[in-house]
């Protein structure tokens, strides 16, 4: 009887799959996109770099969540999204900025944006060791400590927003009152401590929204829209605005959910010890 030839065995591809590559293929688009800003705005087309760092923007808020239903996630991803977003929401907007409006004050005019940048750091430093903290309260994962980076980035061009759409609106006053050096590097140093704070800012991760609330969202949501198209800096310098007046809201909740938490641990505590003293039978 003849012996039965076996075929040999196809080997297997070694290596990540497209789908566990693809987060951090997003990552690389975004920070492709932000650091281009800085070439735009050495041209002077600022209103094409302020657009360049949204759009980076809004590719940071998909890559992690397309990570996390991928089940991509891994520690590489996390810190190479940090560093992405030190770039393009630390240095880029801090340089932009300079060439804007602090370039005229030399090396005095360049401390308001080395101050932002080296802020942006610290604050990603601190997000990313806090991954290797003790858990927090069920609550406290709603919240973010300090203004977010690409918040901090949104916000602190809010003076490059008016003045770009106060030129298109030849406001010429307006632009020349949001870009004196002294008012932008004000604005650069109040976000740089918002970042760096310990303030508890809403993440809008696991955010319900309540029934009646549903349809006037939506409706804010089609006005912005149309906003954005009809000028889209001043809906930028709105949406800068509409985020300040939210923070103080923010800690207000947060300070609310901390002191029901203390209270259902205070109750328990208290449960605990009465069924300790209590007398048996």
């Amino acid at each position: 009887m003849r012996p039965v030839r076996r075929l040999p065995r196809r080997q297997r591809f070694s290596g990540l799959s497209f789908n566990r590559m693809l987060p951090n293929l997003m990552t690389l688009l975004g920070l492709c996109i932000g650091l281009s800003s800085i070439r735009l705005g050495l041209e002077g087309r600022y209103g094409t770099a302020v657009l360049a760092i949204a759009v980076s923007g809004v590719i940071d808020g998909l890559d992690g969540r397309l990570a996390r239903m991928l089940k991509a996630t891994s520690r590489f991803g996390a810190e190479f999204d940090s560093l992405a977003d030190f770039l393009c929401f630390g240095v880029a907007p801090a340089l932009l900025l300079y060439m804007w409006s602090l370039q005229p004050w030399g090396a005095l005019g360049f401390l308001p944006p080395l101050m932002f940048a080296s802020a942006m750091a610290l604050r990603l430093a601190r997000f990313n060791a806090a991954l290797d903290s003790a858990p927090k309260a069920a609550f406290a994962y709603n919240f973010f400590t300090g203004v977010p980076a690409p918040a901090g980035a949104g916000l602190v061009l809010f003076p490059l927003f008016i003045g770009l759409a106060a030129n298109e609106h030849n406001l010429f006053w307006l632009q020349d009152l949001v870009s004196y050096p002294l008012f932008t590097g004000l604005v650069l140093a109040v976000v740089a401590v918002l970042c760096v704070s310990t303030l508890p800012v809403w993440s809008f991760k696991n955010f319900k929204i309540p029934t009646a609330g549903i349809l006037p969202l939506l409706l804010g949501v089609v006005v912005f829209a149309a906003l954005i198209f009809a000028d889209p800096f001043f809906a930028g310098a709105l949406a800068g605005l509409a985020y300040i007046v939210m923070l103080p809201f923010s800690l207000r909740s947060y300070r609310k959910l901390a002191h029901e938490a203390e209270e259902r641990r205070a109750a328990m505590e208290r449960d605990e010890t009465e069924t300790e003293i209590q007398p048996s039978v």
